[in-house]
């Protein structure tokens, strides 16, 4: 509206230059009339005539001029507001990938905002939605059949056609195909064509520069969103692999003990070997479920209860356990593997290694949004600079077996949020103190097995 205001007040400034340059010379052309004698009087009057006029024209098209460079100016506007707009109504699917659905919720975005008459989409090899003239000719998941659209994918520059000839479709000559000229710029990712876009007219001749330039735009920002998808997918990827990697890392010295434990008990208590297998088979099932990769501390705490029983008919007499944690906490949503494996690290390597009764006590609580979690032992502790050392890549066979794993891992799923602190001080103990942002399983009935991912609690 802004742009076409402008255009009227210079079309109106130009209709009254005209008007005045008309006055002005009729005023002239009286005047020398008037005043000026013959013979010379007409020979004056048709100069000042071809004077204004000549005066009259160049003033004209210097309006012109501005004029259209004021055309241009707006509908480069509109192209940049197209292509904004496409972008951000698009965002929330090329994020998810380029697939089918994604596809064709874009080229439906694409096709209303920009007015062509059809919108394909495609991976490398098949047409992934066609919108628009034509559609029914050309359905997902066949393989893609205009040739310029594979040139822009193969060579990964944009192909221009004016006419259906040159569109080479092959069945361009057993249907009467709607569509003519047609613009296909590829979907640039990380350096390779991941597919193209295509924007159609309705007949042959040349594409509009305007939708040449609105479909370059829209190309490289569902490019660039195509490649965040891929990222993200490959962050997702990466965090899978270190988890199953995590699970893969149970300590078989830990089966062996806990196997020797249930044989022994097996001769004098079969009651209480029974109870073991039972709790040692339901250990092996929660570290080993695949889905999901965040749980409730309720689950957390429940596999840490399991895993120190299974100690405890170890150790007997020599490991004690205690539980302060608030009720609000159970809810929490911490990353699965979390806390268990340091409160391994307190059997092992605190009360394995201590002489006489030791105790391992798990608190969790509630601050200010903040859930902190602390595992603490009174074993046999460390020195100062081995604890300056356990969160150092790869140090150590034995002190703080897994902590910089952990710790990495935890950083790089909540950044600056997370907050990792470890005392230890010789003969005295160890605790370490983990305090993650405040996340909720969904409310539902009871407890969840598996939670699709967290939200933040308000």
């Amino acid at each position: 509206m802004h742009h076409s205001t402008k255009s009227n007040v210079s079309n109106r400034f130009g209709l009254n230059i005209l008007a005045t340059g008309v006055l002005l010379c009729l005023l002239e052309i009286v005047l020398v009339l008037v005043l000026v004698p013959e013979p010379g009087r007409w020979i004056l009057v048709w100069a000042l005539l071809a004077l204004n006029i000549l005066a009259l024209a160049f003033l004209n098209l210097r309006r012109l001029r501005v004029q259209n460079r004021a055309t241009a100016e707006t509908r480069r506007f509109q192209e940049a507001d197209h292509t904004l707009e496409i972008a951000y109504e698009t965002l929330p699917y090329m994020r998810q990938g380029l697939n089918p659905e994604t596809a064709l919720k874009s080229a439906l975005i694409i096709q209303k905002i920009s007015g062509v008459a059809a919108v394909a989409i495609t991976d490398r090899e098949k047409v992934l939605s066609f919108t628009g003239s034509g559609c029914e000719k050309h359905p997902p998941g066949e393989e893609i059949l205009a040739a310029a659209a594979k040139e822009a994918i193969a060579y990964g520059r944009t192909k221009i056609v004016d006419s259906q000839r040159q569109l080479n479709c092959p069945r361009r000559k057993a249907c009467d195909c709607p569509l003519g000229a047609a613009v296909a710029v590829p979907l640039v990712s990380q350096g390779e064509a991941a597919g193209a876009v295509i924007l159609f007219g309705p007949r042959d001749g040349e594409m509009p520069p305007h939708i040449v330039n609105l479909a370059t735009g829209v190309a490289q920002l569902l490019g660039m969103q195509i490649e965040l998808a891929e990222l993200d997918r490959q962050a997702h990827l990466l965090w899978k692999a270190e988890l199953d990697a995590l699970r893969a890392q149970i300590n078989p010295h830990f089966l062996f003990n806990t196997l020797n434990t249930i044989i022994m008990y097996s001769r004098i208590n079969p009651e209480k070997a029974r109870r073991l297998l039972v709790r040692l088979a339901e250990f092996f099932r929660q570290t080993l479920k695949s889905s999901g990769h965040f749980h409730t501390f309720h689950e957390e705490l429940h596999y840490i209860r399991t895993y120190l029983y299974l100690e405890q008919a170890r150790f007997q007499d020599r490991l004690k356990a205690r539980y302060r944690i608030d009720q609000g906490t159970l809810r929490a949503l911490v990353p699965v593997l979390t806390i268990q494996p340091i409160v391994e690290n307190a059997v092992k390597y605190g009360i394995g290694q201590k002489v006489g009764m030791g105790t391992v006590e798990i608190a969790a609580r509630v601050e200010e949004g903040i859930l902190v979690v602390s595992i603490s032992d009174d074993g046999v502790g460390m020195s100062s600079e081995l604890l300056g050392k356990v969160l150092q890549p790869g140090f150590g066979s034995g002190n703080g077996v897994g902590l910089s794993n952990l710790w990495e891992r935890l950083r790089r799923l909540y950044g600056e949020e997370f907050r990792f602190k470890m005392e230890s001080k010789e003969g005295e103990g160890t605790m370490v103190t983990l305090s993650f942002p405040l996340l909720y399983a969904e409310e539902k009935e009871g407890l969840p097995d598996e939670i699709e991912g967290p939200h933040r609690g308000r």
